[in-house]
């Protein structure tokens, strides 16, 4: 990406000073002369000895003299024109965000705003402030029940990535909960990818109960081929009321955590893992894996300045001649 900025600057500004002298010189040009070598009586013994003397080369020759004064003040401050053009290369990294989709996602334990909510929106909210906050990076999505699917491939148009987040609805796809078959798909997005890093950040609030890959195994698939896995854990232990979709009935259930499990695909995978029993927590870390994984951004400024001190030389070069023909022709005065 090239981005280019244009300015106006003096390299000797401090010529502008000179532009002080202009008013001074006509202070003292307005000054009142030597008083006359000869009086007379009356200006009457004049009258008709000569013709009306013209006021024009008192006014314009000075005038001229300023001008040419102005313009050579700029000219010694020699103005440019300064263009930058910066350079700016990101080595991004390729980020596969994987949602689960189950429907204990839809238990409303978390709070955003002083309302309660579902973790499905809590995620969202938070998963969209992590895309926002990482412009350079192709992230895709890949979401989950008891199989995965991809709402959205790794791109660069976040625009497009988080309008397929918003669409993500609980109850669309069979129930369960694959987490090692959401981490085989984004793996495999990835691995078809050449990119400085690599990483998957799941998303889940249960234990793997579906799919034909163990999270384990998974999670070996992505060492070998140097992608880290990053565990998110959200919501809170204990009995909840599950909301079932298209329906006004309520699920009463406990909640199945395996810490154990997505602590070792974190390790498995050189990643990290997380729980989040609050919208803070969850917040805090997207923040933290935001700061483990950086892009590296490669800047390169260059600098050009065009001096222009011509278009004030000349016209006082101009202006210096014409002022002296005036004076010898159409604006002679006698001594």
């Amino acid at each position: 990406m090239i981005a280019a900025l244009v300015d106006y600057q003096f390299a000797d500004p401090w010529w502008l000073l000179l532009l002080l002298a202009i008013p001074l010189l006509a202070l003292l040009r307005g000054r009142s002369g030597k008083l006359p070598s000869i009086t007379f009586p009356s200006v009457k013994l004049l009258h008709g000895l000569s013709r009306t003397a013209r006021a024009t080369p008192g006014r314009l020759l000075p005038s001229l003299m300023y001008l040419c004064l102005a313009c050579c003040a700029f000219a010694l401050a020699r103005p440019q024109y300064i263009s930058t053009h910066e350079q700016v290369r990101a080595s991004g990294i390729e980020i596969t965000l994987a949602m689960d989709l189950s429907l204990s996602m839809g238990i409303e334990d978390f709070i955003i705003g002083g309302q309660q909510v579902n973790r499905l929106a809590a995620a969202k909210r938070v998963t969209r402030q992590f895309i926002d906050g990482r412009p350079n990076d192709r992230i895709g999505l890949v979401a989950f029940a008891g199989r995965p699917y991809v709402p959205c491939p790794l791109t660069l148009d976040h625009d497009w990535l988080k309008q397929s987040l918003d669409r993500l609805k609980l109850g669309v796809i069979e129930q369960g909960t694959a987490i090692g078959s959401a981490i085989g798909a984004a793996t495999a997005r990835l691995d078809q990818r050449e990119s400085r890093s690599k990483i998957v950040v799941l998303i889940t609030d249960g234990a793997s109960n579906s799919g034909n890959l163990t999270p384990q195994d998974a999670a070996r698939i992505a060492k070998t081929l140097k992608i880290k896995v990053y565990t998110i854990a959200v919501g809170t232990p204990g009995m909840h009321q599950i909301p079932l979709p298209g329906t006004n009935r309520k699920l009463e259930a406990r909640q199945e955590f395996d810490l154990a499990t997505l602590e070792e695909v974190a390790q498995i995978s050189d990643g990290k893992s997380y729980l989040a029993e609050d919208t803070d927590a969850l917040e805090a870390i997207f923040k933290t894996i935001d700061q483990l994984e950086k892009t590296e951004i490669f800047r390169n400024t260059i600098v050009e300045a065009r001096d222009l001190f011509p278009w004030f030389l000349w016209p006082a070069v101009v202006i210096a001649i014409a002022s002296m023909v005036l004076r010898q022709t159409l604006l002679r005065t006698a001594p």
